[in-house]
């Protein structure tokens, strides 16, 4: 069987016209009050999940949530998570 003929390509490079140089500004380290936020957040979720073990059937409207107590915890929790992806 013949053996194909191999083409060499040249390297694409766009006009010099077309290309703008883009200024990334440099983000600085995330505020004290972000912090503060995400971490009490999660500790926040953390807590409301451990009382409502602990004492859910004793403290009147943690009885009355129910199972959204579970929700309240979880979302707290996963609030102070998702701030973390913005930490610097």
């Amino acid at each position: 069987m013949p053996k194909s003929k191999v083409r060499k390509k040249t390297a694409y490079t766009p006009p010099a016209d077309r290309r703008t140089p883009v200024k990334v500004k440099a983000a600085g380290p995330s505020n004290l009050f972000y912090k503060i936020v995400m971490f009490g957040l999660m500790l926040l979720g953390l807590l409301w999940l451990i009382v409502n073990y602990i004492a859910g059937d004793k403290v009147s409207f943690l009885s009355e949530l129910g199972n959204w107590n579970f929700a309240i915890g979880f979302a707290a929790m996963i609030a102070g998570l998702l701030m973390t992806m913005r930490w610097r």
